[in-house]
């Protein structure tokens, strides 16, 4: 099924349709969809190098849009909708737990973090919204977050072009892993060193 979702969307990259498309998927992918837009933003962006930007603001609207679907169905619909989308991922039961336990202790960087890493972005949109959590800073972590995640996608492709979607397939983790890291610890030193 998702070697089939993945070549539709390949194709649909390479349309007269592209643009859209990537925003459909973007705003999927944030709450219920399995295959990430970097699979399109990539080959968009090597394809159109002058255009990366604009296809990473693209991503980064859709993904925030589609966040606040998540959110919705998190705080409304959790019971009837939510539960079977985090079923379908390997987070239910003791697994949710623990995902709300960490989401009660670290709030918005918990949608920082996992909105760099690959782990599935509507698993954080579905739990802020059960949870309630704030919402101003459920959209602000999330455009940070995802808006950072795109750019750096899309300007790796504009840069080193399409030769690099093997490299960025197999380490795309660990290089979204490393920012994220980069960035945690970029925050701490501006906090804790004296100025």
């Amino acid at each position: 099924m998702l070697t089939g979702l993945k070549s539709r969307m390949m194709n649909a990259a390479r349309s007269p349709n592209a643009e859209r498309a990537l925003f459909v998927v973007s705003f999927a992918e944030s709450s219920f969809f399995p295959l990430p837009p970097d699979l399109m933003l990539g080959p968009m962006a090597a394809a159109e190098p002058s255009k990366w930007l604009r296809y990473a603001l693209v991503c980064t609207v859709a993904s925030v849009l589609g966040g606040l679907a998540g959110y919705a169905i998190g705080m409304f619909l959790m019971d009837q909708v939510g539960r079977y989308i985090l079923d379908f991922f390997g987070y239910s039961g003791g697994r949710e737990m623990e995902l709300r336990a960490f989401y009660d202790q670290y709030g918005a960087w918990f949608i920082f973090l996992k909105g760099l890493t690959p782990i599935p972005y509507k698993l954080v949109t579905i739990l802020s919204g059960a949870l309630h959590f704030s919402i101003p800073i459920f959209i602000l972590a999330s455009t940070l977050t995802r808006g950072l995640r795109f750019a750096l996608v899309a300007w790796i492709f504009q840069k080193f072009g399409p030769q690099i979607a093997p490299v960025m397939e197999k380490r795309m983790g660990l290089v979204l892993i490393v920012v994220a890291v980069v960035l945690v610890a970029a925050v701490l030193a501006l906090k804790y060193i004296p100025h």
